[in-house]
């Protein structure tokens, strides 16, 4: 009985199949004169396809003058329309060319799916009259965005607190950073708001509360040695980056020696984001194997995705001294049954200055044997060497950084783990 269900399930399965590659077989053939004009057109210096009559309900404009000169060309399928039902984050991959420079490749994000977008618009709409749909740019001006008019000096937690994860519980400082290190004005270095022009500033809050990725990448740089992607510019809901390389999960079953070097990046990655001289401690809410890129030339790993990122400033919480505010925090081992799971408090994470939470990201998602991505599991350190895996030690502090036994014990873990790392990629090199 349950071979001739499986029989059939089979069978099913693949007529499914067939359906779907004979339709879309069908929908290449009917739209082949289409399929044949998006090939040869460029619609990066297309304003509808930009969505630049969005703006400023936008990301920015500062490389629209590159858009739409066609300097950027999409990359092959990347240009067929017929494919974004299977594009659901909306990123494409293109071609970036200045004349003495010659191309490069850069990564394309419209920073929300299709239905995310749509939501922004709805959103922008029923906080202004009530209804769903509206004149955009009309309601924007009835919105919380245009109160923080050029009268405004400064952008003040009161007015932006919990709008997004960057700013759950956000400094002076912090905001301070944000505004001066905004890249989508001609004069940025200034910390007053009202310095932005009215556009501008509209983009700035829009960013800030949509999808701050933007915004993370411009106030901790690449170039000042912060474990981001390099922002370049935007224009309408279209942000470009740097392209780093292929994602963390095609290293999966490489060498052992590579992936030693990246588990010891990752670990160094948790600790500068977690320890830092500027006292800012960026804790990553969402970890998981398609988040980060390598380099193909540096081996560099590189966060891709920082949408997810809680800012809390110590110095703020040494100077306010919350209940438990010295206390060591433990984050909850999450035993679940998905992929990335994760336990945390946003709450708690604002309010202590000696927190694990990125040593237990990276461990119980990536590195562990209770790290599961795609089918697979066992972690980026799966299979060690017979020697490794004799000793036993590498399994331990792995194990007591993703569920710690003892109090405190991810801390110390989290230290050898490192320390441990190290001199293992030094043995191999």
């Amino acid at each position: 009985m349950l071979r001739l269900v499986s029989l059939k399930l089979g069978r099913l399965y693949r007529y499914v199949k067939l359906a779907v590659l004979g339709s879309l077989a069908a929908a290449l053939v009917l739209n082949t004169h289409s399929l044949l004009a998006s090939l040869q057109r460029n619609e990066l210096s297309e304003r509808r396809f930009l969505q630049l009559n969005k703006c400023p309900a936008c990301w920015g404009t500062s490389w629209c003058r590159k858009f739409l000169n066609g300097q950027l060309r999409l990359e092959s399928w990347g240009r067929l329309r017929l494919f974004d039902f299977f594009n659901v984050k909306n990123v494409y991959f293109a071609r970036y060319g200045e004349p003495r420079e010659g191309s490069r490749r850069v990564v394309l994000k419209r920073l929300g799916s299709a239905q995310e977008l749509a939501d922004i618009d709805t959103k922008i709409c029923r906080r202004a009259t009530g209804r769903g749909r509206c004149d955009l740019l009309q309601a924007l001006h009835a919105t919380e965005f245009a109160s923080l008019n050029g009268d405004v000096r400064l952008l003040t937690p009161d007015a932006v607190e919990g709008w997004s994860d960057l700013v759950h519980c956000p400094s002076q400082r912090l905001l301070d950073r944000l505004v001066r290190r905004y890249a989508e004005t001609k004069d940025s270095g200034s910390f007053l708001l009202r310095n932005l022009k009215d556009s501008e500033r509209m983009q700035l809050l829009i960013t800030l509360a949509f999808n701050p990725e933007p915004l993370v990448l411009q106030s901790f740089p690449s170039d000042e040695g912060w474990p981001f992607a390099k922002y370049l510019g935007a224009c309408g809901r279209m942000v470009a980056v740097n392209y780093v390389g292929e994602e963390l999960w095609s290293y999966f079953n490489a060498p052992w020696e590579k992936r030693v070097d990246l588990a010891w990046q990752l670990m160094e990655i948790a600790e500068q984001l977690t320890n830092n001289d500027f006292e800012f401690a960026l804790y990553l809410l969402d970890v998981s194997f398609d988040n980060f890129a390598v380099g193909p030339r540096d081996g560099k790993v590189i966060i891709v995705d920082a949408e997810n990122v809680l800012v809390a400033d110590k110095r703020l919480i040494r100077q306010n001294k919350p209940e438990n505010w010295d206390v060591w925090y433990e984050s909850k081992f999450d035993d679940c049954d998905k992929e990335a799971c994760l336990s945390f408090s946003k709450e708690i994470l604002c309010a202590r200055v000696t927190v694990d939470h990125n040593y237990y990201a990276i461990c119980q998602n990536l590195l562990s044997r209770h790290a599961t991505w795609r089918g697979t599991s066992g972690g980026l350190l799966h299979d060690p060497p017979a020697e490794i895996a004799k000793d036993g030690r590498l399994e331990a502090l792995l194990d007591e950084c993703a569920n710690p036994k003892k109090r405190y014990g991810r801390f110390q873990a989290a230290k050898e783990l490192r320390e441990y790392l190290a001199q293992l990629s030094n043995n191999v090199r």
